[in-house]
């Protein structure tokens, strides 16, 4: 289900684990991206987006089907999080989870952040515009969203 949530919506690895089942709005196929997590020395280090900014991302009608099906925790607990209830560390979740996959499915070198790219590609190709993407994204500009990805809104 990360998977999905990372490659539809385009959340970072570290906003994606931050998600509180409060941070999901099914009626209006929302997620309220306001916190990211990540590992620095063996802690577990909580902060803003990369941005400081909170941001608001859709998702498409299934992701929030599917989501609606696995949520029946408290709004507080995490929306992904390992067997103690612990928030994903990206290095476990690589060796544990991503690896396998991508190697099962024959692939080779992805990386989970690289399901943020396809995120983006994905809305691009149905029509979204730069200013959109930027908010979707979270970046600072719509600069740098096209220093990102102007290949993608060219048109031919």
């Amino acid at each position: 289900m990360m998977v999905l949530v990372l490659g539809l919506a385009g959340l970072r690895f570290g906003e994606c684990a931050a998600l509180r089942v409060a941070d999901v709005d099914l009626l209006r196929r929302r997620l309220k991206v306001k916190a990211s997590v990540s590992e620095i020395n063996g802690h577990m280090i909580w902060s803003t987006p990369k941005t400081h900014q909170t941001r608001d991302v859709p998702i498409p009608r299934f992701l929030a089907d599917l989501l609606g099906e696995i949520i029946g925790k408290t709004p507080r607990d995490l929306l992904f999080c390992s067997l103690e209830g612990e928030p994903l560390r990206l290095s476990n979740w690589r060796r544990r989870v991503w690896d396998p996959a991508i190697a099962a499915a024959g692939l080779t070198g992805l990386t989970p952040h690289e399901l943020r790219h396809t995120a983006a590609s994905l809305a691009i190709s149905s029509g979204a515009a730069v200013k959109h993407m930027q908010r979707t994204l979270g970046h600072r500009s719509a600069a740098m969203t096209l220093d990102v990805y102007a290949s993608l809104f060219e048109t031919t």
